[in-house]
């Protein structure tokens, strides 16, 4: 037989099971969105086969939507970018004066680098250098340097009735302990008041407590911070059937860290009795000690467990090291626009207002998102590595570790979760069973009830993926 026989008879048979396949993925994810569900809500969704470079679905990749934390995807990516594996958050205590006699006579300064980890355990090394130093006690006051960002506390957009939640954390230079208090509530005896511990202990809070035990009846208490006022008192009240624990945002973190460095200072027996204060370092002083933590450390916790603190922290990051102190927002959102533009696509096409998407403000695509990840797949594949690994998996950890624990999903879908009143997002990367290299971004929003009604969704989208 002729040989331009046998290439029809190839092309006829292969080319179609092509297009029938990709039919059929089209079908499948056309039925998906037929539901009634989508009568009233919007879906957005774009996918890209990286393996065999070309568009496999999309719908309404154009259409500008709130990403809700997806928002962290562009910000975590434009910091590997610009900030780069190696920057360092630094906090640095220096002091000023002469020590003599085991007494330091004159400050202890405390600069702050927007460090979005700090914790309680990090003072331990300061304390050890001050003892190593003889240093028994400081005879002058102790200051905070917060002049490494704006005096914004929030980001553009944030909204008043999100707080006391440590979804929205009040941001500052010197963050510790996710600028937030644990309360726990133990029962007691029958109708017996509660017994409230917050962790850490401090005298930073004062507690009012009229909660009552109540073990023969359903839970129906109030656990929150005097936010209104803003003021740090905490608020315990209602009856108690079970023990419960929950976290509450702290106002005016920079005033928390400097007090529990002071009650640290009096626990490890270093004699403090001056006053806690604000104001930038002199130039004559010298340096104690620094706290340093890398960025790629920061990042699994950002992505994976979707922390609006490390986000916004990160942004400041990028603000000041390219446009100076103090740094803001909109210095940190110009990264994010040159990567954009890095992309092949125009800043001025989105509203980009935060950068952890907690503002209701955001405007961007599924377009956009895809284009970034196939910007980090194809042209810096040793950040795509980190961006890809700092995303949950499915069905394994993070904001995914209770979804998607099917067989072709399980561990399978690395991806960026995001959820706001209304809101529901994915993006990122997962295998299908052909052996194909998939990314993906699909946000759903203008729904009413809980986000499981649109998660559903986006959870079956990642199942018709995986299988194609």
């Amino acid at each position: 037989m002729n040989i331009f026989f046998y290439i029809f008879i190839f092309f006829y048979l292969f080319g179609n099971s092509a297009q029938s396949q990709n039919f059929s993925l089209n079908e499948k994810l056309d039925s998906l969105f037929s539901s009634p569900f989508f009568d009233t809500a919007q879906v957005s969704l774009t996918v890209y086969d990286l393996s065999e470079n070309k568009n496999l679905y999309e719908i309404n990749s154009l259409l500008l939507m709130s990403p809700a934390s997806n928002m962290k995807i562009l910000t975590s990516a434009a910091a590997l970018l610009f900030l780069g594996k190696d920057y360092y958050f630094t906090t640095s205590f220096y002091y000023s004066g002469e020590i003599r006699d085991s007494v330091l006579n004159g400050d202890l300064y405390i600069q702050g680098g927007c460090d979005p980890d700090f914790s309680l355990t990090d003072f331990e090394k300061v304390i050890d250098t001050l003892k190593y130093l003889g240093i028994k006690k400081i005879a002058g006051n102790i200051f905070g340097d917060i002049s490494f960002k704006d005096s914004l506390f929030w980001g553009n957009g944030w909204m008043w009735d999100d707080d006391p939640s440590t979804d929205a954390p009040y941001f500052s230079p010197l963050n510790i302990n996710d600028n937030a208090v644990q309360v726990n509530v133990k029962t007691t005896e029958e109708n017996k008041l509660t017994e409230v511990v917050l962790a850490p202990e401090s005298n930073y809070f004062s507690l009012t407590n009229l909660s009552t035990t109540k073990l023969n009846e359903k839970n129906n208490f109030v656990v929150t911070r005097d936010f209104l006022n803003r003021t740090n008192e905490i608020i315990v009240k209602g009856n108690f059937s079970r023990n419960y624990s929950t976290r509450l945002n702290v106002f005016a973190p920079e005033k928390y860290f400097l007090t529990l460095f002071e009650e640290k200072l009096n626990n490890k027996n270093i004699e403090f009795e001056g006053k806690l204060l604000f104001d930038t370092i002199p130039n004559q002083s010298q340096l104690l000690y620094q706290i340093k933590r890398n960025y790629l450390n920061v990042l699994p916790n950002l992505n994976k467990y979707s922390d609006n603190l490390s986000t916004e922290m990160v942004l400041y990051a990028m603000a000041e090291k390219y446009f100076g102190q103090p740094a803001t927002a909109e210095n940190g959102i110009k990264l994010i626009d040159s990567m954009i533009t890095l992309s092949g696509l125009q800043p001025a096409s989105y509203r980009i207002v935060d950068g952890s998407g907690v503002s209701h403000y955001n405007l961007i695509s599924t377009e956009l998102l895809l284009k970034i990840l196939k910007y980090f797949y194809y042209n810096h594949s040793d950040l795509y590595v980190i961006l890809k690994n700092s995303f949950p998996i499915a069905g394994v950890d993070g904001t995914l570790k209770n979804r998607m624990r099917n067989n072709s999903t399980l561990n399978n879908v690395y991806a960026k979760t995001g959820t706001l009143s209304g809101v529901s997002s994915l993006s990122g990367y997962l295998n299908s069973s052909s052996g194909n290299y998939i990314a993906f971004s699909i946000m759903i929003q203008n729904y009413v009830g809980r986000s499981i009604n649109a998660t559903k969704y986006i959870d079956e989208v990642c199942k018709i993926l995986a299988e194609y």
